[in-house]
């Protein structure tokens, strides 16, 4: 972890000036915050006119993801309108942490905060680790109860059920809302209409202290579902053939919006399944109308809540609000993509071993009688009252003797403790235990590898869950397929991969390929020099309106953080700065620090020009952190890992996109050398969002578009990141 005393001298080393305080722009953000209503029935958020004034007066319309964060977004300039991009601050409606909770806490405290900003917005619930029953575990889960009670924050103690199906049955997500978690599947919220998008540990804090967070508004992508499934088809395999099909990072870091005359023949909980595995189709959210079939079922779980909380949540008052005032895309909003497919020619698939995008049709593989060791029907993903039914109904089915396969242990565990009352009130808990089930608590165990059940050496497993990395749920060496509650219900009857004996299953095994097309579109053009006085971002005393530089390009796609710092320095919390700056990129090229080193003793300034999906894999911090520290002060990329940018921008550094640049870079100097000093200066026009690009041997320079740096980024870069920039507002 980089303490505070270091990180600035990070900052000081990359931008060779002392880091100035904000004068009148570091206020009291209490002060300052539009006050968020109590009761979201009046929140004027929720339920303002589904077409804004703002996008109305702009040519180019707003989406639903747009319109959402431009209600959730504060400190906005007069009359802005939300683009995507846009680098906002958001004051999300709610902000769920699960056993990340403890880690959140030791942050918060940190920093100096000692009360929430509004105990309202957090919701404390547990879910990862809750079979172990250790002295350490129960101490933490105990102090996290605690500490939500010390600050008035609703408490779900563990084995109440997983945080997002909690969050869902509670009230806490309504249409039109923006949630966050600190977890990557707050996608899910999206099944109800709800903008989900998850944040990490540091931002968690930062809502806790002070109401809000930054975002970067995601591009946008429109997915048009068609047609109608054919029975014996979920949501689980409807999301599998979109991971599938289009499997080349077209949704990578953006935001879905499911439209077309598909939607209305999926259920709720279908919805949300989708929702839910749109993290592992690498998308940041997945929004889905809302509609009849959402208000209705959202109506159902209000009418079933029993859990007494202090924070209020959602009522009928605010579902007729959100029927009377749907929030709709502009006819003329903007979309990166368009993908459409047609549900009719989608099938049970299953996906694996060890990837999402790689799927196989059922019939395929039952042919191949793959033997299984485990079955799990559980998850944040699968394991809702729905999925529990047709598992019995597949069990009744196989006859009344019908039993796990010899050899074949099957664990199920209901998405909370409400699904499982409702399954035990409908015969189906009990139908799935008389057959071999065996069951767990609520909460997450397997699929994240904790607990009971996990695939030991050699072993295959099917799962309804969404991840199936190697090793994730257990051994490196085992293999794990993912397949919907009815294919893996089937397999752990017969002990090998099939789908169920049933006439539906049977005809919608055999049918035709996929069918679906992406088409792309032009980002609408930028305003040009003479005219960006209108739109360009005012700047922050001590933030430069330009940076300039050579760039040094870096070829690699997908270059984790391992190879940026490589992980047997993670743990060294001693490491000084000018230590990190001499290992950063070790895993990747070697000569990397000393050309940066010899580039800045020259009075070189480098920018970073970086392939796509750069800074992917683990979370580590130290990847930004070790880049400052070598002195780059910018990094420019194809595209990035969002929870690299995150930690980026949280330590101060900007990550910004500039895919045409990168892609002229890798036709002018291909792949031969590791990292490429390509004597091209840059002049990147930070608030203008412009790169101007002087090649050797020409004398007008080329103009690439790039994000404009917003007020909310521009705060962290001055003020050296976002731990610094919460405790200035808590001063």
């Amino acid at each position: 972890m980089v303490q505070p005393a270091q990180l600035a001298r990070l900052h000081a080393a990359a931008r060779g000036l002392p880091s100035p305080m904000l004068g009148h722009h570091a206020a009291s953000l209490l002060s300052a915050r539009t006050q968020r209503s109590r009761f979201i029935s009046t929140s004027p958020r929720l339920f303002a006119a589904g077409t804004s004034s703002a996008s109305a007066a702009s040519a180019v319309g707003q989406s639903v993801v747009e319109k959402i964060a431009q209600r959730y977004a504060v400190g906005l300039a007069p009359n802005q309108v939300v683009r995507a991009g846009d680098f906002v601050y958001i004051q999300p409606h709610h902000v769920m942490t699960h056993d990340n909770t403890g880690a959140v806490m030791a942050k918060f405290q940190a920093i100096g905060a000692t009360k929430m900003a509004d105990p309202h917005q957090p919701v404390f619930a547990l879910d990862h680790d809750v079979q172990n029953r250790s002295d350490k575990n129960l101490d933490k889960y105990a102090r996290i109860e605690q500490f939500a009670k010390q600050h008035g924050v609703d408490f779900y103690p563990a084995g109440r059920g997983i945080g997002h199906q909690v969050m869902v049955e509670e009230g806490y997500i309504a249409p039109y809302s923006l949630t966050v978690a600190s977890d990557s599947h707050s996608n899910m919220y999206g099944g109800v209409g709800c903008l989900g998008t998850p944040v990490v540990r540091t931002d968690a804090a930062a809502i806790w202290a002070t109401g809000r967070t930054w975002w970067q508004v995601p591009p946008v992508v429109q997915v048009a579902l068609h047609g109608k499934p054919r029975p014996g088809v979920s949501g689980k395999d409807v999301i599998l053939a979109l991971c599938a099909y289009f499997s080349k990072d077209q949704v990578l870091n953006t935001a879905i919006e499911f439209v077309g005359d598909g939607v209305k023949h999926l259920s709720v909980d279908e919805r949300l399944a989708v929702a839910n595995m749109t993290t592992e189709w690498g998308a940041l959210a997945g929004v889905f109308p809302v509609d009849e079939q959402t208000l209705d079922f959202l109506s159902r779980q209000l009418s079933a809540r029993r859990t007494p909380a202090a924070s209020p949540r959602l009522t009928r008052e605010d579902l007729d609000q959100a029927a009377a005032n749907p929030v709709l895309a502009d006819r003329n909003a903007f979309y990166t993509k368009q993908l459409d497919l047609d549900l009719a020619t989608v099938r049970p698939f299953v996906s694996g071993p060890n990837s999402v995008k790689v799927t196989t049709a059922i019939d395929e593989l039952a042919a191949q009688r793959i033997p299984i060791n485990k079955a799990y029907l559980l998850s944040c993903v699968n394991a809702r009252q729905h999925d529990l039914a047709e598992a019995a109904r597949i069990v009744r089915a196989a006859g009344p003797n019908a039993r796990v396969a010899p050899g074949v242990e099957w664990y199920v565990a209901p998405a909370s403790t409400r699904v499982q009352q409702d399954a035990e009130a409908a015969g189906d808990w009990q139908t799935l235990i008389a057959a071999g089930a065996i069951a767990l608590p609520a909460g997450c165990g397997p699929c994240v590898g904790l607990g009971r059940g996990l695939l030991e050496d050699g072993e295959v497993g099917i799962s309804a869950t969404n991840r199936n990395f190697k090793g994730r749920m257990g051994s490196p060496s085992a293999k794990a397929y993912l397949a919907s509650p009815a294919v893996v219900t089937a397999s752990a009857l017969k002990g090998h991969i099939c789908a169920p004996d049933l006439p539906e299953y049977t005809a919608v095994a055999q049918g035709e390929p996929l069918r679906g097309s992406v088409r792309e579109f032009d980002a609408p053009e930028r305003p040009t020099a003479a005219d960006a006085a209108a739109s360009e971002t005012a700047l922050l005393p001590g933030f430069p309106a330009t940076l300039n530089g050579e760039l040094l390009y870096v070829h690699q796609n997908n270059l984790n953080t391992d190879g940026i710092y490589p992980g047997k320095y993670t743990y060294q919390d001693d490491m000084t700065a000018a230590q990190m700056a001499n290992v950063v990129m070790e895993n990747y090229d070697t000569s990397f620090a000393k050309s940066v080193a010899d580039r800045r003793a020259k009075g070189t300034d480098s920018i970073l020009l970086a392939g796509f999906n750069f800074g992917t894999g683990s979370s580590r911090e130290q990847a930004a952190t070790a880049l400052l520290a070598a002195g780059i002060r910018l990094v420019l990329t194809g595209s990035a890992s969002e929870t690299f940018k995150r930690n980026a921008l949280n330590n101060g550094l900007l990550v910004l996109e500039a895919p045409a640049l990168v892609r002229d870079a890798a036709t002018a100097f291909g792949a031969e050398t590791l990292t490429k000093a390509t004597g091209w200066a840059v002049e990147v026009r930070l608030a203008e969002g412009v790169a101007l690009v002087t090649l050797p041997g020409e004398s007008e320079p080329r103009r690439y578009a790039i994000p404009a740096v917003g007020m909310a980024a521009q705060e962290l870069v001055v003020e050296g990141g976002l731990e610094n920039w919460i405790r200035s507002r808590l001063q």
